[in-house]
Order: C-alpha cells, then sequence, then structure tokens
C-alpha cells in the first residue's frame, strides 16, 4: 500500500477523517426504517444546501478531492485513475489540469467533473447539477468512456482504463446491457455517492429518466438489480477515511452531508441487507458440437439455471479454458485441422460460484474448408517513413488504402508495424467479404497496462483481440458477406503496435443457394410471411438438420429432422432481419418481413 505518511501529516489527517456530523444532526431520524428513514434522512441533508453552480465544482475540488491517502502530493484523486497498490499511470494538480474547450483523446490529458449519475437522467437541472456529493473529479477520458451507462458488474470488457476500471457487458443479476465497474477499492464510493442522491432527491425521482438505474420513484428510489449490486459493493468496500475526509470537506463546502458515509448503517435499515448467493447454478445439459471447419468448432447447449441468475459459461476444449460468453452458443478458434477435441461447458453466477461441468461433447475440425484462405493481407510495409509522433497516417497497399489515426510508425514486430495510441487503423471498401481476422498485437513501452483491442466489420464489433508485453496473434471470426470495412479501434491510452493483419473471405455459410447434389432447392415467400418459411425440393424428408444463423454467424436455432412431416418451419421467434438457412444439402438466405 501507498499510504506513507509522516506521523505529524498522518496525526492531522486522522483527526480531519475522524471528524463527524455535528451533534443531533441526525436525530431526527432516529426511529425510523425503510422508506419514512430515506425521507426524514432527505429532510435533513436537504437543508443547509448550498449550491454554489456548476462552476464552483473547480474551487470545490481544491478541498473534496486531494490525494493526501495514496501517494500524499495533493495532486487530484481520481477513483478512475488512482492505483491503490502501485504508482499512478498520471496525476493532476489542482487548478491547472481541469479540462476546457479543447477536450481529450486519451488517459491523462485533463480531469473533468464526472456525475456518478448521469445528468441527463435530470436534463442538467438544478441543484442536481452541481451537488458535488455525487459529481467527482475524474479522468476525461474514463469520464466520457463511462458515458451514461450506469455501475454494474462487468463480464467482458470493451474498454478499460489504466487503474483497471471498466466498460462491458453487465454480469450483475437481472440486467444484460452496458454497465461500468469501478476496481474494487472505490465500489463502496459509488454506492454510497448514488444511495445520498437517491435520498437527497427522493420527491424529484419520479421526473427524472430512469437510465436503467434509477428506479422512478420515491422509494426504493433505484432499479432492484441495481440496488441489489450497489448494496453488496457498498458492504465489500467498507467507508474508508478518504471518503469522510471528503464527507467533512463537502459539507464546510456545500452545508450538508451524505449520511451512508456518517452511519453505513442506514442502507440496512432502508433497503435491507444484500443477498448473499452461496448457491451454484446446475450444470448446463445438452452440450453438441456444430459446424467444424479446419480451425473451429461451434457449440451449442441448454441453459443452467441458478436461485439468482447465471451470468456467463466458461468454455473448455481438452480441459483447457477457452472463452466465456454469456448466452448458449460459442465458436472456438484457434484450433488445429483434422485433430478431435472434447469439450465442456461450466455455467458460473455474478458472486463467481460455477456448476458442475456439462456433458462432454467431440467435435473434429475438418481439413482444409473454402473461404478459410488468406485472401487479403497487410505487412506495414507500405506505411510512411519512421516516426514517433502520433499523427494521422495513409498509405496504399494491395489495392487497398488504410488510414491510422493517432499512429506512429518507427516501432515494429515483424519488420515494419503501426503502432496506435487511443486511434483506429480502418480500411478501405474491401470485396469478397470478411470471414476470420487474424492480427498480431504487442503494447510497446514498459508503462501502461494490458487491454484489449476492438475489431469491427461494417462499423459494427465482431469481437476483441488482446494485447500485452508479449507478441500475439489472435483470429476472430467475423462471417460479413459483400464489400467490407476493417476497423481496430484502440479505446485505451496504452501504445499498440499491429502487424501481420490477413483476413479470409467469406465462406459458404452465408452464400445464397448452395447445393450440395444436383438437386433443385427453393425456399418460399421470401421475405417470409406469417412466420412460416417453406422449402421445395427432391426428398426433403432426409434432411437430418436444419440450422438458422444472422448474418453475423451466431447460432440462432438448430431443427432436428426439419421436413419429417411437412416442408415448412415456423420461425415465429425471428424477428425482422436477414438471416441464413443451412442444411445438410443447401444454404440459401432469407429475409424476415
Amino acid at each position: 500500500m501507498k499510504r506513507i505518511l509522516s506521523f505529524f501529516l498522518l496525526s492531522a489527517v486522522f483527526i480531519f477523517a475522524s471528524a463527524q456530523a455535528p451533534a443531533g444532526y441526525y436525530d431526527n431520524a432516529a426511529g425510523h426504517t425503510g422508506a419514512p428513514l430515506k425521507t426524514a434522512l432527505k429532510n435533513i441533508i436537504k437543508q443547509g444546501h448550498q449550491d454554489h453552480g456548476y462552476g464552483g465544482l473547480w474551487t470545490g475540488y481544491a478541498t473534496t478531492d486531494r490525494d493526501f491517502f495514496y501517494e500524499n502530493d495533493g495532486t487530484i484523486l481520481d477513483i478512475y485513475s488512482e492505483n491503490p497498490n502501485g504508482p499512478d499511470s498520471y496525476a493532476y494538480t489542482v487548478g491547472t489540469n481541469q479540462c476546457g474547450s479543447s477536450g481529450y483523446n486519451s488517459e491523462g490529458d485533463c480531469y473533468n467533473r464526472e456525475h456518478i449519475v448521469p445528468q441527463s437522467l435530470f436534463s442538467s437541472a438544478g441543484p442536481m447539477v452541481s451537488d458535488i456529493h455525487f459529481i467527482r473529479a475524474t479522468d476525461g477520458k474514463v469520464n466520457g468512456m463511462r458515458s451514461n451507462y450506469p455501475f454494474g458488474k462487468v463480464q467482458t470488457a470493451s474498454f478499460t482504463s489504466d487503474n483497471g476500471s471498466k466498460l462491458g457487458n453487465s454480469a450483475s443479476p437481472g440486467y444484460g446491457g452496458t454497465v461500468f465497474e469501478p476496481i474494487d477499492a472505490f465500489k463502496g464510493d459509488v454506492a454510497r455517492m448514488i444511495f445520498y442522491f437517491v435520498t437527497r432527491y427522493e420527491a424529484e425521482l419520479p421526473g427524472f429518466s430512469t437510465g436503467n438505474m434509477l428506479g422512478g420513484s420515491t422509494y426504493p428510489g433505484l432499479q432492484t438489480w441495481e440496488l441489489n449490486q450497489l448494496l453488496a459493493w457498498h458492504v465489500m468496500d467498507p467507508v474508508s477515511p478518504e471518503e469522510i475526509s471528503r464527507n467533512n470537506a463537502s459539507y464546510t463546502y456545500q452545508g450538508n452531508r451524505n449520511p451512508f458515509i456518517d452511519n453505513p448503517s442506514y442502507a440496512e435499515q432502508i433497503w435491507g441487507a444484500p443477498v448473499i448467493d452461496t448457491q451454484a447454478p446446475t450444470a448446463p445439459t445438452n452440450l453438441i458440437t456444430l459446424n467444424p471447419t479446419s480451425n473451429t468448432i461451434s457449440l451449442s447447449w441448454t441453459a443452467a439455471t441458478d436461485n439468482i441468475g447465471v451470468t456467463g459459461y466458461d468454455v473448455y476444449a481438452n480441459g483447457v479454458f477457452k472463452m466465456t460468453v454469456s448466452g448458449t452458443t460459442a465458436t472456438v478458434q484457434g484450433l488445429a485441422p483434422s485433430t478431435t477435441y472434447t469439450f465442456y461447458v461450466i455455467a458460473k453466477d455474478a458472486s463467481g460460484n460455477s456448476s458442475p461441468p456439462s456433458n462432454n461433447a467431440n467435435g473434429t475440425t475438418l481439413a482444409g474448408q473454402p473461404g478459410n484462405t488468406s485472401c487479403g493481407t497487410e505487412n506495414f510495409e507500405n506505411i510512411p517513413a519512421s516516426d514517433s509522433q502520433y499523427l494521422t497516417r495513409t498509405w496504399t497497399n494491395n489495392n487497398i488504402s488504410w488510414t491510422a489515426n493517432f499512429a506512429r510508425t518507427d516501432q515494429t514486430i515483424n519488420g515494419r508495424a503501426i503502432t496506435i495510441q487511443g486511434g483506429d487503423l480502418t480500411s478501405s471498401t474491401i470485396s469478397g467479404g470478411v470471414q476470420s481476422i487474424t492480427i498480431t498485437t504487442q503494447r510497446k513501452f514498459t508503462t501502461g497496462s494490458n487491454g484489449n483491442l476492438n475489431i469491427e466489420v461494417n462499423g459494427t464489433v465482431i469481437g476483441t483481440v488482446p494485447y500485452s508485453t508479449t507478441v500475439t496473434t489472435t483470429t476472430v471470426n467475423a462471417n460479413i458477406s459483400g464489400n467490407a470495412i476493417i476497423k481496430i479501434s484502440n479505446p485505451g491510452s496504452n501504445r499498440v503496435a499491429i502487424d501481420d493483419l490477413t483476413w479470409t473471405c467469406f465462406g459458404s455459410l452465408g452464400i445464397s443457394d448452395i447445393k450440395k447434389d444436383n438437386s433443385e432447392f427453393t425456399i418460399y415467400p421470401n421475405p417470409v410471411k406469417n412466420n412460416e418459411l417453406f422449402v421445395k425440393g427432391e426428398n426433403l424428408s432426409k434432411i437430418s438438420k436444419a440450422e438458422i444463423y444472422d448474418l453475423s454467424g451466431k447460432l440462432i436455432e438448430v431443427i432436428a429432422n426439419p421436413f419429417k412431416n411437412s416442408n415448412k418451419i415456423n420461425i415465429k421467434e425471428l424477428t425482422k432481419g436477414n438471416y441464413i438457412l443451412k442444411t445438410d444439402r443447401f444454404s440459401t438466405k432469407f429475409m424476415v418481413d
């Protein structure tokens, strides 16, 4: 830990941090529980509240958001960049590193005012917009990445800040959208700031937007999933001396206090104790292998059950962990051709409880498959001359133009490479579609942390590739037909070199009307009407299996013996869009209107 203070400074901080509310401040809350206690606290902390305006926050931060607890250097204490167990990647001087009209491109550029409850939910109205109790001084880049997303536990991160704060899909039970997760040292801080907000402004809550976090009513004031997650964080990360100090300074600046810092037990008295989950999910069942290629095998299984909720599945091949997914399908990549693998799946819940393994399912990769050979490559030999500045770089190779933003050209992996920091690499239009993309990455320089690059095709993120100080080559499936634009973006501030970018053309999965013999097969109507897709052709009853995919390559449904009793498939579960019907005798596209 970095809490190395001199004896005299430690004593001063201890005296300041130990100060509590004035005598009698919470007397009117005595004897209440539940909603009446929440209202009593609202009436207390509303009194004395002085609104110094949005611009006043910069002045307030001079006393409320100073680091006298970790580096002990008086810089801004930023919960999105502070590393409690090591050196911070960057630091901000109070008053001189504020974000202005020039904004920011990367972490470490400037700090701004982060509304823990987004100001868009209350239309930036006062006094909420300038209430220092829930508005922290934080890095501008990370604040922007957090955006208006609610707080929750991240399952797979699409962005990770230098101190480990994450943005990604939710692993919190009851919510499946995008969430932002602070590091463990500040989870309780976030919870108590939000508890303050829904208490101080409980009368106004019915007029606010929910943002998938607020409850739209005075009590309980939060959506159930968010409340449960914040209560758990409140218990897991108790009140710290830094929070007590900030509460005291905020009281001096603004005239009111956060009761959940002064008396943490108020949270349980109002909303109850968090649910402690010790029950593991049931084992997933009916695991099967599907659609082998020379280096991938797809899997499908029946969902596990849990007393609170399953948040993800860990996939194993030959006993080796391969990936975590949120749904009941997966495509395992990077397999060897002509090789048999044994797969199993383990379900997990938000508390980390693991199920027993599913049944084993064997699958064998193919020796080779049309469409899975490289049809495009970029070796970065034509990039501009070696230069260490981060600029926009353009070049052309193999009739494809490339643009890299915030890019330098002096780093190498295998020969030349392009290095991006908080920028992206984008191709011109590529014909023939993209079946898969392979890329080699390496994080350059000793500062920074490991993370992931986002891979997009035609504006849609199809996956992520990891980077570290070790040279790493990764393949992601795209399954995009027609013209395509490839974009590789670096959402963080780490300096990541990219080399040996290759892609395969779109394979047979999405090619319309492919027949495996001379028989003729047609589908009608197309677009599909009334949830029924009809097929006309020879020996339909001999088709053993039909599979429906969306155009991203995701397996939607598997139907055994689809035409045993009729020549139609019921597709009532499909939403409007384009799909692929694949059987053991033909493959074709269709549209649902």
